[in-house]
């Protein structure tokens, strides 16, 4: 079975897709240290799966969702308060829907899916080395190479300070990342403890080293001082803890976030007393008492009235994608590159059919993943774990960007859609064996 499934991660289960399945990985082996080199090599692997795939990704009727979706922005482009950033904002999306396009029709088998999840957990450890080095030993770095093409900085004390960043430039991205990284790992540990168990002669260094960069890349999210990062993160453990029906985990994990719930919310007489044994690192961050003196400008209920503001004023095309800056300064006198809503933003600058479009697409890759994973006939047992990993990491990327917007950072957007690709890519191969199989029968 091991050496099954590691000749599926290997070679494409269609040859003439081998090419651009290496390109894949290779993409994104080097996506940590280039992103640059890396998304060429990804966006490369998609392009050369258009020309073999084209007939099959041209009647796939989530691409023609896409493709709408595409008309509706540029549209909102052409209305927009200032035309310029808008037309800008639209490589923010528009490249990505083609390279979603070609990568669904590439990553077809939960092998594949497994494959990718080892790259990016391995490729984790380095990261998160350097945030702890960046936050503990002062380590510095400002390596750039012809501007984007290698671009390694890391800010002394963490960016902001006293928040790890690592390479990623902000904590808050560095926190979406190892959501990511640490939800993979997590799956793959799972996996690895189950074939350890069902055979004792099973090599255990998989799991022990999934297990040391799980709980690195734990470590890592506390520091990034996220309050985002952590509520994700528990919800992760809840989801596999409830996947795997261990209920004593589930409780254990419940108590320990009403403790801290109440330490930060509750009346303070109450308050004081679980603030005894929760560190005041959890409970002053999340009320917010680290940081009181923000400005009303920067709270996220303002951000997202004002917001909300935009889109009743033009609902249909709203003002253009990127706007929401200019907009925002000029009302509140304070930069904002974002409202920190990622559904909010786009309301506000697509206007709403183009919101709700969207999302409907979202919403479809999601219903259609969680009737594949009910479905034990389509998909194998052992197959299952690594599938619903991929499933809670993109339910863990629209919680995140319920509270902040990944959309902007070339890394995180990179990601976000490759996870939506595979997924949505294995959904459509089995739905094709499943149509193969009823005409036979």
């Amino acid at each position: 079975m091991l050496g099954a499934s590691l000749n599926q991660a290997v070679y494409h289960p269609n040859p003439a897709l081998q090419l651009p399945w290496n390109l894949t990985q290779l993409g994104l082996v080097l996506f940590p240290l280039s992103p640059f080199f890396g998304a060429v090599l990804i966006v490369l692997a998609s392009l050369i799966t258009w020309g073999r795939q084209l007939g099959k990704i041209i009647r796939r009727p989530l691409n023609w969702g896409f493709a709408v979706l595409s008309i509706l922005l540029i549209i909102s482009a052409g209305f927009a308060y200032d035309k310029t950033p808008a037309f800008v904002g639209l490589f923010n999306l528009l490249p990505y829907f083609i390279v979603f396009a070609g990568l669904s029709a590439l990553i077809q088998k939960p092998a594949q899916l497994r494959q990718l999840a080892w790259i990016l957990v391995i490729a984790s450890v380095p990261i998160t080395i350097l945030g702890l080095g960046q936050l503990f030993l002062g380590w510095s770095l400002n390596l750039t190479f012809l501007w984007i093409v290698v671009e390694w900085i890391i800010a002394p004390g963490g960016e902001p300070p006293g928040r790890m960043s690592s390479i990623l430039m902000h904590a808050n991205t560095l926190a979406a990342y190892l959501v990511i990284t640490f939800t993979l790992g997590l799956g793959l540990g799972l996996e690895q403890w189950q074939l350890i168990k069902r055979n004792t002669q099973y090599s255990s260094v998989p799991f022990i080293f999934l297990t040391v960069t799980g709980i690195l890349n734990f470590i890592a999210l506390i520091f990034t001082n996220s309050r985002n990062g952590w509520a994700i993160a528990i919800f992760v453990c809840l989801a596999y803890a409830l996947y795997q029906g261990w209920r004593i985990l589930v409780g254990g994990v419940a108590s320990v976030v009403t403790c801290i719930l109440l330490a930060a919310f509750a009346p303070l007489s109450i308050a004081q007393f679980f603030r005894h044994f929760v560190p005041a690192f959890f409970w002053a961050r999340l009320n917010d008492d680290m940081y009181p003196d923000r400005p009303v400008a920067l709270m996220r209920k303002t951000q997202w009235e004002f917001a909300w503001s935009l889109t009743q004023q033009h609902p249909w095309t709203g003002w253009g994608l990127r706007n929401f800056t200019a907009l925002y300064q000029a009302k509140m006198q304070i930069s904002l590159g974002h409202p920190h809503n990622l559904f909010l933003m786009l309301s506000a600058e697509t206007g709403l059919p183009s919101t709700v479009l969207f999302c409907a697409l979202i919403a479809w890759i999601l219903i259609a993943s969680i009737k594949l994973l009910r479905n034990s006939k389509f998909i194998h047992q052992e197959d299952r774990l690594i599938f619903f990993s991929y499933l809670v990491v993109v339910f863990g990327w629209l919680l995140f960007n319920t509270v902040d917007v990944t959309l902007y950072d070339f890394r995180l957007n990179t990601l976000s859609w490759l996870v939506l690709s595979a997924v949505c890519g294995v959904v459509y191969r089995y739905d094709q064996d499943h149509r193969l199989n009823a005409k036979e029968n």
